[in-house]
């Protein structure tokens, strides 16, 4: 078996809609095509015993034991690599179980389509698949324990933390979309000019001030000392000389840190003597950056952390150190083996609490008090076997929230305002949360930037708080604000860059700060900012980050969207402009039904109070209305058209060719917004397709409240130039002929231009057109025969980007298809664009026009324009 290819979703897509985070591995079973898995012997058996969970796995069989229902009838091996994939990631500890294999239209060759939960562990699950599934075929041994573990430790190095996964999380609940902006925790939450950022619990409102504060352990306790809160005794030192001194002088127990230490490291507690202290210090170093190290009076007491968020302290936990408590028989290492068995604890962050470690520093706590971890304790006693209490090295919580003194809490508070934190934690030692320091002798230990909310969400006893929705309220604090930008999304086959361009101009000149993407390129406020084929995810999201941009519009491709899904969840308006048959039998896509299903995937992403905007007139996109959860609106170039009768009837709004007028329709009130002859973009009503991509873009502007008046006013100033409409419907006229410069590059293009072209006034029309490697033979073909219809004489040059495909097959589809329209047409091969343009130029004549079909617009447009200077300076030859 052979991998093909493994693409990863990251948002709706093809496969689903709801389900964004799937891996879809093309597989080819090669000889495994004949050899369904009845008719490997000893299979079921062999991948029962090695998966006794996949019992659970109902298939479409439905019920449990349904999928070894199906492998013992007989089932193909991409269907059960699916299911490996799935029980694999559940065995690391990531129960996931949405999954589907589906012919990808060649013999053995199938789409293996599962869920994941990190990108990185969905790859590695679909390579160990195919490796566990080839050693049950051969019958060979397999330890799969490696696996496990590497996915376990990828999850580890690439998943949000238990706190920024959280505010995402809590984000999600209400709405507001989110981007993960590097491979840590720095995440935008919202879109465009409306986003506000994270990094784990540092947020973009967070003083820097009081980060530094707080990363500055003297400064903290100066201030805090200022302000008549109780703290520590202690001296700052940065030299071993000075150690002494400053532990007489604070006098032991001692607590000794770095003083820009965080999450405990570099931490000593309850030191007794002074070599203990020179260990700490030495510790302490190895762990701050600065130098300077703090020495501390160690308070006795129990550990309390104190959240507070916008000056409200939310939450509280008493937290306990990584311990063992003796029953007289075990050894240490036997009482850490059955703390590990817990099953709340688990690798990293995945279950509630992390197991418990035995390090360097385990070892040496144990070894302090006489014992090693071969050792047996006397039944009741506690042994601490770390520093620090956080939950990452195996320590335990109880929330304590609501037994907070109310002097405690209004202490607390006041120290982040304070040192001005917006989220902060607050370290107390005290022997009694419930009464003031002030009896208790207790004091304030620390203040966190950027705290810790694992201790809070899922403590060990206790009541879960829910501590990430004071940090959203705090960042979103009107009622409802999801931090959403408008976000209008156009597909189709042809017509959508320009489209896209026009809902832009319109959306500028109403005084947006506008972001879009187009085939040629990405935009911000009009700047070319990325060039290229930017219809992608990637492209989106590049728009949806910009700080700038309060209105995009995306065009959204077949391509990004069957390699990584959309680059959104949601959007505002979904416009499908047409389908047709284009760049069949590429990624599965065989037939024009299954490219539909690909450009559905906009319309049923539209938010429920927003807009699809289908094209009545055309069958496939029309029945889109069937999947859509939203408001729908029609366009039609016939105002009679059933359909779009049958819209205004429920009062709905379409917008319709009608008397020669874009007018657009609420119900049946007609609302005319200009002569289409009037609009440059329709070159005086000759350009019909062009009203097609007109109609959609009034009925965006208006759904998103923009007037007929500034909508009318846009359209009279989009002019079709190099400069607003690159590469579409861009005539040059020379002083003795005309070059007209067009994307046409698929059979339903070409059929609009020859439309259009039939209209125009010309001697002679030459066309210059090139094969396209990534279409099908008949695809070619059939540009061929068009050409042949359209032009007097056809150029055939060469396509620049070959995609598989050689010069010489792509220059024969083309004659092959002007000889069956015409075999006495003219026909000239130029392989090279720039020789096939000069040589027609030079060969004008009089009232001729060419027409260039060209695949690469920047260049094109770019030699056109050299000739157009050349004939101002006189030295254009012709022959």
């Amino acid at each position: 078996m052979k991998i093909v290819s493994i693409n990863a979703m990251r948002g709706p897509n093809y496969w689903s809609i709801r389900r964004h985070k799937l891996i879809v591995m093309v597989l080819d079973l090669e000889e495994m095509e004949e050899l369904p898995s009845n008719k490997v012997d000893g299979f079921y058996e062999r991948l029962a015993k090695m998966f006794p969970g996949m019992y659970e796995h109902r298939c479409s069989v439905g019920e449990p034991g349904g999928f070894f229902q199906r492998v013992e009838e007989g089932t193909w091996m991409g269907h059960i690599i699916e299911h490996i994939a799935l029980e694999i990631q559940t065995l690391a500890g990531m129960d996931v179980g949405f999954g589907r294999t589906r012919t990808y239209g060649e013999k053995g060759v199938y789409s293996v389509v599962f869920a994941y939960m990190e990108e990185k562990v969905g790859r590695y699950a679909a390579r160990a698949s195919v490796r566990i599934c080839e050693a049950l075929i051969s019958g060979e041994d397999y330890d799969m324990s490696e696996d496990i573990q590497e996915m376990r430790e990828l999850r580890e190095s690439e998943r949000l933390g238990p706190s920024t996964g959280s505010i995402v999380n809590e984000a999600e609940s209400r709405g507001i979309p989110w981007i993960r902006l590097n491979k840590y925790s720095l995440c935008q939450l919202g879109y465009g000019a409306n986003q506000k950022r994270i990094q784990a619990t540092v947020t973009s409102e967070t003083s820097s001030i009081g980060v530094e504060l707080a990363c500055d352990k003297e400064d903290t306790k100066y201030l805090l000392e200022q302000a008549e809160v109780e703290v520590p005794k202690g001296d700052i030192i940065r030299r071993e000389r000075s150690l002494e001194e400053a532990c007489n002088y604070v006098g032991y127990p001692l607590v000794v840190k770095p003083i820009d230490g965080n999450h405990g490291r570099g931490i000593t507690v309850d030191i007794q003597n002074y070599d203990d202290a020179l260990e700490a210090f030495r510790k302490a170093k190895e762990s701050s950056r600065s130098g300077a190290i703090i020495i501390e009076k160690y308070i006795t007491g129990e550990d309390y952390r104190l959240l507070v968020i916008n000056n409200v302290m939310v939450a509280a936990a008493k937290r306990t150190p990584a311990h063992v408590i003796g029953d007289g028989k075990s050894t240490i290492q036997e009482l850490i083996d059955k703390v590990n068995e817990d099953p709340r604890r688990g690798y990293g962050h995945e279950e509630v609490l992390t197991q418990i470690t035995v390090n360097d520093l385990t070892k040496t706590i144990i070894a302090a008090k006489g014992y090693t971890t071969d050792s047996v304790i006397d039944e009741g006693e506690m042994l601490v076997l770390k520093d620090t209490a956080n939950l990452s090295t195996g320590g335990t919580a109880e929330d304590v929230t609501d037994i907070v003194h109310p002097a405690n809490v209004a202490m607390v508070e006041r120290i982040s305002k304070i040192i001005d934190l917006d989220i902060c934690g607050v370290d107390i030692m005290t022997t009694d949360i419930s009464k003031p320091l002030s009896e208790t002798g207790g004091a304030v230990l620390e203040v966190n930037a950027g705290p810790g909310f694992r201790m809070h969400l899922a403590p060990t006893t206790g009541l879960p708080r829910n501590v990430a929705a004071p940090v959203i309220d705090k960042l979103f604090p009107i009622k409802g604000d999801t931090g959403r930008i408008p976000i209008v999304a156009v597909t189709g086959t042809n017509g959508k860059t320009t489209t896209t361009r026009l809902i832009a101009h319109i959306a500028k000149l109403k005084g947006h700060r506008v972001g879009y993407t187009t085939s040629d390129g990405v935009y911000i406020q009009n700047r070319l900012l990325m060039t290229g084929d930017c219809t992608g995810p990637a492209s989106a999201e590049f728009v949806l980050k910009d700080p700038t941009v309060n209105f995009s519009v995306l065009e959204c491709a077949r391509g990004g969207l069957l390699r990584a899904g959309l680059g959104f969840k949601k959007c505002d308006v979904g416009i499908v402009t047409n389908v047709a048959a284009d760049h069949l039998g590429l990624k599965g896509i065989h037939s024009i039904e299954q490219l539909a299903k690909v450009k559905g995937v906009i319309p049923e992403t539209v938010l429920p109070d927003g807009y699809a905007i289908l094209n009545a007139d055309d069958d496939l996109v029309y029945n889109m209305r069937r999947t859509v959860d939203c408001n729908v609106a029609l366009f039609s170039m016939d105002e009679n058209n059933p359909r779009i009768k049958a819209l205004q009837r429920l009062n709905g709004i379409t917008a319709i060719y009608e008397s020669g007028y874009v007018t657009i329709c609420k119900g049946e009130w007609k609302m005319r917004v200009m002569r289409a002859d009037d609009i440059p973009l329709t070159y005086g009503g000759r350009a019909k397709f062009m009203i097609q991509n007109i109609l959609p873009a009034v009925i965006a502007a208006h759904v998103q409240g923009i007037s007929i008046e500034d909508t009318k006013a846009a359209l009279e100033s989009f002019i079709p130039s190099p400069s607003q409409t690159p590469g579409r419907l861009n005539l040059f006229k020379f002083n003795n002929f005309s070059v007209l410069l067009d994307y046409a590059h698929n059979p339903a293009g070409m059929r609009a231009l020859q439309k259009f072209t039939d209209n125009l006034d010309a001697t002679v029309k030459v066309g210059i057109i090139a094969g396209i490697g990534d279409r099908r033979i008949e695809d070619n073909n059939e540009m061929g025969s068009i050409a042949a219809e359209m032009f007097d004489e056809v150029i055939i040059r060469q396509d620049k980007h070959l995609r598989g495909k050689s010069e010489d097959e792509l220059i024969k589809m083309l004659d092959d298809g002007i000889k069956m329209k015409d075999p006495n047409k003219k026909t000239i091969i130029i392989p090279s664009e720039r020789e096939a343009i000069n040589y027609a130029v030079k060969n004008a004549r009089q009232g001729s026009l060419i027409i260039l079909c060209s695949d690469v617009v920047p260049d094109a447009l770019e030699l056109v324009t050299e000739l157009k200077e050349k004939e101002a300076r006189g030295e254009l030859a012709f022959s």
